[in-house]
């Protein structure tokens, strides 16, 4: 939410095609409440919210970039197959784009302010990135994080040398939990800027930090993520992204502009800036720069729109012509002889046939583009199946084999008796020791051991006679004579 004393961030959620409607909200933004743009202490942004958010931080013009979203949906749609045609190369048609619309010193504008949401590959934790070296590193951050594995490659793309795939795959709305932050999603739910569906259902699915309301209005809004719309449906969506930011603007008393025909930075780059000082005011105005804007208000009357005329009063003039023009049908004989409806199906009964050839033309575009990239390509692909060929191994080694009983290694108690002695001095009887005698018992060796002699002391059992283990007490024996002045133990 916006507060003004601890500052505030924008975070724009991933939407795929549904990126036009970011297009309506920062153009609302910019005119309505520029301060909430240029005053923001961080702009995040995952898959097309971070096209966004770079097109917003490095001053791009919002009118030709609602053109380019038009215009690759149209491209996407021509296809028999939509954009999962071979011929549809999405990342290619994202890098020429952002390289022609970026301008040079892109990174030095978006260093620091810019966040850009990435999936790391190895891992799949999520990875903000902020810091760009060059154009070439920001553009390179933006397409790892718009590619979605499979539909866009199976060879995810590198960022200083790591992989990255689309960072809505790990989190798809960027410091949402933060209270500063506004939070903006094509999809409605609980972000502060969304739509608001008529809906009874109070039940919310949050996917990957992204509050999804249970509607059919959000499952139709799913399904064309990824597989885009009529380019009327798309226009329909930026006009709603600019009234729903126009509500949240009204609702927190943050407008600043009354008139919503300003254009201010929607205006094409190059494009003369008419100024409101009194000394250019006098200033006559060039006939043929009055006579463009005249035929360009014109034309915005008399052409047929196809949306809601009450919502089209509210959009900047340079936006209105984009969605006017992407709207429009293309003229022509080629253009209505293929949009028969005989000519269409006959167009898919012979997609078996023509299908491996435009296959196999495109692969071989794609290898052309591929090879300064297949050494570090081939290089990873090694890596990647090598740990994967270890993990299925370990895996089943551990299901097929059988698991060895742990060895415990319990303490036994020793049960057996001293060593035998195998010499007794002879004035010694057997089961009779005096405890004066004691200390020649235990160390007198001098006499040659007698084998013969020590054998007859052995009783059956293998122990000698004066060391029984059938002996589990002591008897004190005391004579009368010698009570006081010697012992006698039985052992």
């Amino acid at each position: 939410m916006y507060d003004r004393e601890r500052g505030w961030n924008l975070s724009f959620a991933g939407c795929g095609f549904l990126g036009v409607y970011h297009v309506g909200v920062s153009s609302c933004l910019q005119e309505r409440a520029p301060h909430l743009i240029t005053a923001a202490s961080k702009i995040y942004g995952a898959s097309a919210g971070a096209l966004n958010a770079a097109a917003l931080v490095c001053g791009c013009c919002l009118a030709q970039c609602c053109s380019d979203v038009m215009e690759v949906a149209k491209e996407a749609r021509k296809r028999n197959l939509g954009p999962l045609h071979p011929s549809f190369n999405l990342v290619k048609i994202l890098k020429n784009g952002l390289y022609r619309n970026l301008p040079e010193n892109a990174h030095e504008l978006a260093s620091g302010k810019l966040c850009i949401s990435l999936t790391r590959v190895s891992d799949g934790e999520n990875v903000l990135v902020s810091e760009f070296g060059s154009k070439e590193e920001l553009i390179q951050a933006l397409i790892c994080s718009a590619f979605v594995p499979i539909y866009c490659g199976i060879i995810p793309p590198t960022f200083r040398g790591v992989r990255y795939v689309d960072g809505g795959i790990s989190n798809n709305l960027p410091e949402y939990e933060l209270k500063n932050t506004i939070t903006i999603s094509p999809f409605s739910g609980e972000s502060d800027i969304c739509p608001r569906d008529n809906s009874t259902n109070f039940h919310e699915l949050r996917v990957t930090n992204t509050s999804i309301q249970f509607s059919l209005n959000n499952l139709y809004r799913l399904t064309r993520a990824l597989f885009p719309p009529e380019p009327k449906v798309l226009g329909e969506m930026c006009q709603q992204g600019y009234n729903d930011a126009l509500r949240f603007l009204k609702d927190n008393n943050l407008l600043n502009s009354p008139s919503p025909r300003t254009d201010l930075q929607l205006k094409q780059v190059g494009s003369a800036a008419v100024c409101s000082s009194p000394e250019c005011a006098m200033t006559p105005r060039p006939k043929k720069v009055v006579k463009e804007e005249a035929e360009e208000t014109t034309l915005v009357k008399r052409v047929c729109w196809p949306l809601d005329k009450r919502i089209m009063e509210k959009l900047p003039p340079t936006l209105c012509k984009a969605l006017q023009e992407a709207c429009k049908e293309k003229e022509g004989l080629y253009n209505q002889i293929t949009g028969f409806l005989p000519i269409r199906v006959a167009s898919y009964i012979a997609l078996p046939c023509t299908l491996p050839v435009e296959s196999a033309y495109s692969i071989a575009l794609r290898l052309v583009d591929w090879f300064p990239d297949i050494p570090d390509d081939v290089r990873w692909m090694q890596q990647l199946m090598r740990s994967v060929a270890g993990t299925v191994y370990h895996q089943a080694r551990k299901r097929l084999l059988p698991a060895r009983p742990p060895v415990h290694n319990t303490l036994r108690k020793c049960l057996s008796l001293p060593a035998p002695f195998l010499h007794t001095p002879s004035y010694l009887t057997p089961k009779n020791y005096s405890s004066m005698d004691l200390e020649s018992w235990v160390f007198d060796f001098s006499t040659p051991v007698n084998l013969e002699d020590s054998s007859a002391l052995m009783t059956d059992c293998g122990y000698p006679v004066c060391f029984s283990p059938d002996d589990s007490g002591v008897e004190m024996n005391l004579s009368g004579e010698d009570a006081d002045s010697s012992s006698e133990i039985g052992f």
